[in-house]
């Protein structure tokens, strides 16, 4: 698939999918470190067999091993653990801005080391996109936290992290390299650090609970192995700047999601929001075409 809109919106869907999994695991018991280092070992390992069944002739030699360790550091791990360390500070909805805010910084640094910078018009896409994920998102939390100046600066290394990571990824790809060998290495690279985080949390790694949602593991597997397959294609062909928009796609997908599974209400202003961040993704789609 060589559509970055189609790529975005498929890539978003999945992501969107992973919160109410992760909602319904929390619900069963399972830590979210664990839950985090099950979608990476699991998508990872899938991942990996499918490049073994379909990808036999690869010729590419160059080594994936330091990409997909800085790769998967930056945009998984560290952000999973600033997540957890956070959210008891200065609760999820300023959590989730967070991440909302990963499109500028992308942009930022696309910007600034020239990184397959975004043009005006996809600058005006991510911020009018911004403005109704931050609508969804400030609608949806109205219990803020007050948080401490410090904490809410150690949130704010989340989204630099993110922008890291994509930027980086398009940066450092291996020559001759497949999105899908990328995505299984990256994955299985950040699963010791996860192992490490879940220990940290914890005091151990029991990962004997998950026995018991045998359904929503295997859903949650098949969720983020698609994720990823359609991430990394989306990060060759879309760039960094496009493909951090998939989170604005992912909060449009949790309301829906909200609504029609779990029976939540939202007011107007929630799906004008989404309105708000269709037409930012139409305006960044226009400008990736016109800078293509």
């Amino acid at each position: 698939m060589n559509r970055p809109l189609l790529l975005l919106l498929g890539t978003g869907a999945a992501l969107g999918l992973n919160f109410p999994l992760g909602k319904l695991a929390m619900a069963a018991g399972i830590s979210p470190g664990l839950w985090a280092a099950l979608i990476s070992a699991g998508a990872g390992l899938v991942m990996l067999l499918i490049v073994a069944v379909t990808e036999r002739r690869d010729l590419s030699r160059t080594s994936t091993l330091w990409f997909a360790i800085v790769s998967g550091f930056l945009s998984y791990v560290v952000p999973s653990a600033l997540t957890y360390t956070v959210i008891p500070k200065i609760g999820s909805g300023l959590a989730a801005i967070m991440f909302a805010l990963s499109p500028v910084v992308t942009a930022l640094l696309s910007v600034i080391f020239r990184v397959r910078p975004p043009n005006l018009i996809s600058i005006f896409g991510i911020v009018i996109g911004l403005a109704g994920a931050g609508i969804i998102i400030f609608t949806r939390n109205t219990d803020f936290s007050g948080g401490a100046a410090s904490w809410i600066l150690l949130a704010l290394l989340i989204p630099l992290f993110l922008g890291a990571g994509n930027v980086y990824r398009t940066v450092a790809w291996p020559f001759g390299a497949s999105p899908r060998k990328l995505a299984a290495h990256t994955n299985l690279a950040a699963v010791p650090f996860l192992a490490l985080l879940v220990y940290a949390q914890t005091g151990t790694i029991d990962v004997m609970p998950l026995a018991s949602i045998p359904a929503l593991v295997a859903l949650q597997l098949v969720v983020s192995t698609i994720m990823f397959l359609m991430f990394f294609r989306l990060q060759q062909v879309g760039g960094p700047t496009y493909l951090s928009q998939i989170g604005y796609v992912a909060a449009a997908v949790g309301v829906v999601v909200g609504v029609f599974y779990f029976g939540e209400t939202y007011p107007k202003s929630v799906w004008v929001g989404a309105g708000i961040i269709a037409i930012g993704i139409a305006f960044s789609t226009f400008g990736q075409a016109k800078k293509d």
